[in-house]
C-alpha cells in the first residue's frame, strides 16, 4: 500500500465558509490545499496525444476538484490541453447534437440522462473500452458511458434529536413515535425520480429483492409517513439547511453535502445502511470534434490514482477497485466506494428507472398531491 499522510482537519472558521459554498453548488468547497496526494507519473502511450479536449461539468466547486485532481495531470502526462466548461447537462448535448453545433468533447452527465436519450436518438458515442484500465469494475461500463464518481443518497439525522437513539435503516425514518420529528424527502419538482426503494425497504422489501419495483407498495409505504415529510426537496441544498436550522430531525441527502455540514459543528450524522449508490458517468456527444482525446481522457481519469485524487477533494467514492492503496485509511472510511459502507449500500438500477420512468412518475405525482 503507498503511504501518504491522512489530510490534515479544517478549522472550524474554514468549515463554515465551506458550508455557506456548499449550500449553492453540488458538491462542497475541496481542500485543494491539502499536501501528500498522491501523484501520477506517467500513462501508457496510448493516452499521449496532441490538440486539446473540451469537457463540460458542474463548474464552480466541482470544476476545482476536477482541475487539481485530474486535469493538469492529464495536460502535463498527455500533451493534450484540457478546456473546462460548467453548465452540463443532457438538454445542451440534445440541442448540440441536433443542430450539428458540436461544441463539447465530453460531458459529466448520470448514466440514466445518457441512457435517456439514446432511447429517442443516437447521441453518444460508443466507449472505446480497450483504453480503460481494468481496475474499473464492470458494473461501471456502459456502452455509451463511463462512469467515474461513485456518491450515495442515505438517511441523515440530527444526532441530537433522539436522546442518544440513531436510526440505522428506513424502517426508523418511517418510525415517528421511536424517532419523532419532521421529515424531508426527495421530490420530483426538478425532473428527479422518486426515493421508491427508501419507501419498500421501510415497509420490509430486502434490498436484493427491490427490483422491480412494486410501485402500489411503494405509494402505500409513503402513505405511512406522508404527513410528516414538510419538505420534498429538489436541490442538494435543501435537506443540508432544513438540518442546520432544525426543522427535521431527519431527512435523505446526497452523501456528499454532509461533510461540510459535520465540519462546520453541526451535530448530524449519515446512516450508511440501505442507501442508494449512484453514479456520475462520461459521455461523448455524437460528432464530438476531438472524440479520439476524450476516450483518452477518459480513460486517464478513471485510473486508479486519478480516481484516489478526487477523492482528496470531496467525499465521494472511486469506480476503479486499486484506488483505496492510495487514500488514507480515515479518508476511506468516509466514502461510499469504502468496502465497509459500499456493502450497506444498494446499487441502484439506472435500467429499471429509463425503462419506467413514463409510468412511475405520473402516479407518484398523482398521489403527493391527493
Amino acid at each position: 500500500m503507498a503511504r501518504y499522510r491522512s489530510p490534515s482537519p479544517l478549522g472550524r472558521r474554514t468549515a463554515l465558509g465551506i458550508l455557506g459554498a456548499g449550500l449553492s453548488a453540488p458538491f462542497i468547497r475541496p481542500s485543494l490545499a491539502q499536501a501528500a496526494w498522491p501523484e501520477q507519473t506517467t500513462i501508457p502511450d496510448s493516452l499521449k496525444g496532441t490538440g486539446e479536449v473540451r469537457i463540460a461539468g458542474y463548474g464552480g466547486t466541482m470544476q476545482e476538484a476536477q482541475q487539481k485532481a485530474y486535469y493538469d495531470s492529464f495536460e502535463k502526462l498527455s500533451g493534450i490541453k484540457v478546456l473546462a466548461f460548467p453548465g452540463a447537462s443532457p438538454t445542451k448535448v440534445k440541442a448540440m447534437v441536433e443542430t450539428g453545433n458540436v461544441e463539447w468533447d465530453m460531458a459529466q452527465l448520470s448514466r440514466g440522462s445518457i441512457m435517456n436519450l439514446m432511447k429517442t436518438g443516437d447521441y453518444f458515442e460508443k466507449i472505446d473500452y480497450s483504453l480503460v484500465d481494468d481496475g474499473v469494475g464492470k458494473e461501471y461500463r456502459f456502452e455509451y458511458g463511463l462512469e467515474m464518481l461513485v456518491w450515495a443518497q442515505v438517511l441523515a439525522y440530527r444526532t441530537d434529536a433522539f436522546k442518544g437513539a440513531a436510526p440505522t435503516g428506513w424502517a426508523d425514518f418511517w418510525d415517528t413515535k421511536k424517532f419523532p420529528g419532521d421529515r424531508a424527502m426527495f421530490g420530483t419538482s426538478g425532473g428527479g425520480w422518486p426515493e421508491m426503494e427508501f419507501a419498500l425497504m421501510a415497509a420490509g422489501v430486502p434490498a436484493d429483492k427491490l427490483y422491480p419495483l412494486d410501485i402500489d407498495k411503494a405509494l402505500a409505504s409513503y402513505g405511512k409517513i406522508k404527513k410528516d415529510v414538510v419538505k420534498w426537496w429538489d436541490t442538494g441544498a435543501v435537506p443540508i439547511q432544513l438540518l442546520t436550522d432544525r426543522e427535521v430531525t431527519m431527512t435523505t441527502v446526497w452523501n456528499g453535502r454532509m461533510a461540510a455540514l459535520q465540519a462546520a459543528g453541526v451535530p448530524a450524522a449519515i446512516a450508511w445502511n440501505q442507501g442508494l449508490l449512484k453514479r456520475d458517468a462520461w459521455g461523448i456527444p455524437k460528432g464530438a470534434k476531438n472524440k479520439v482525446n476524450a476516450m483518452k481522457f477518459a480513460a486517464f481519469s478513471t485510473m486508479a490514482i486519478p480516481q484516489a485524487r478526487i477523492a482528496f477533494a470531496i467525499p465521494y467514492g472511486s469506480v476503479n477497485n486499486a484506488s483505496n492503496e492510495y487514500i488514507p485509511p480515515d479518508r476511506l472510511a468516509g466514502l461510499p466506494s469504502a468496502p465497509e459502507i459500499k456493502k450497506k449500500l444498494v446499487n441502484y438500477d439506472y435500467d429499471w428507472w429509463i425503462a419506467n420512468r413514463e409510468a412511475v412518475i405520473p402516479k407518484f405525482n398523482k398521489w403527493l398531491l391527493s
